[in-house]
């Protein structure tokens, strides 16, 4: 791998996974790994960026794939996806009916809300109400303040809720989980397809290279998670981060790759997002 001169435009969020991740190559500690050139941006920043081609790599929702893959590859390695790491729905109220209510959510291309609204087709008989947009660190105090009746949370909000007096209703993890026996796809590392395979392989070695520089030594990465962090506790980042970066941020796999494919193909059949093509989410 020969790095280039041009620095790639790359933009992430500043949540610990992707801090974490990211902090070798950004910092220059993966050999001849192309120099980065990063913007921090929240999720639903950077699927509107997917969609309009702009920067070379971002970090995405699942969800937004079938808008973007004609320009774009999936990366096997660098995003988020797991077990037992869905996306929250928050209520003032332990057992609150979320029918006809409005719900607060990061995006509505995320995959939080593809699966949130896989969630409520089979629990909410009546539907929910409005769906409001906002940055996910102003749901949880939308929520207590009764500005929503109900939030979807991400991040580290699941480890803060209850310190704002809120209560879980359900775990859309859990209800993917339980319904399909696959992992949770969340966030996925797209680069263009411009790059020309050649790159695009470098860009895996390069982010592969990153994940396990950081699981070799945790504490090179500490001042830039905490530096950017939301939630500036280390205990919360450290829980973050276990949960978020796992083996198939390494590599997809088998396992992840029929994820994603589950969720999408899914999501297609309640009309949801458009089809995947055959082997748009093949890499090179």
């Amino acid at each position: 791998m020969t790095a280039p001169t041009e620095s790639l435009q790359i933009a992430y969020s500043p949540c610990p996974n992707d801090t974490f991740v990211f902090d070798a190559w950004a910092h220059g500690r993966v050999p001849d790994a192309p120099a980065l050139d990063v913007t921090f941006a929240d999720i639903d920043i950077t699927n509107g960026m997917a969609e309009r081609g702009e920067f070379d790599v971002l970090k995405v929702s699942y969800a937004v794939l079938p808008y973007v893959l004609d320009k774009y590859a999936l990366l096997p390695c660098g995003g988020a996806l797991g077990r037992g790491c869905g996306p929250l729905v928050l209520t003032r109220e332990a057992d609150a009916d979320l029918t006809g209510r409005t719900v607060a959510v990061p995006s509505e291309r995320s995959t939080a809300y593809l699966l949130f609204r896989l969630w409520a087709a089979d629990t909410v008989a009546g539907g929910v109400g409005e769906i409001v947009v906002m940055p996910f660190h102003e749901i949880m105090p939308a929520v207590r303040d009764g500005k929503v009746d109900a939030g979807l949370v991400i991040h580290e909000a699941r480890f803060t809720y209850q310190n704002y007096g809120l209560h879980k209703l359900a775990d859309m993890g859990e209800h993917w989980e339980r319904t399909t026996g696959l992992p949770i796809p969340l966030g996925a590392i797209i680069a263009k397809r411009s790059l020309g395979d050649e790159r695009l392989q470098d860009l895996a070695r390069a982010a592969r290279a990153s994940v396990r520089a950081a699981w070799d030594d945790p504490e090179a990465s500490r001042p830039y998670v905490l530096e950017h962090a939301q939630e500036m506790d280390p205990k919360v980042a450290d829980q973050h981060i276990g949960l978020y970066v796992n083996e198939f941020t390494a590599d997809l796999g088998d396992d992840g790759y029929a994820a994603v494919r589950g969720l999408l193909t899914r999501a297609a059949a309640e009309g949801l997002v458009p089809p995947l093509g055959p082997d748009s989410l093949d890499f090179p």
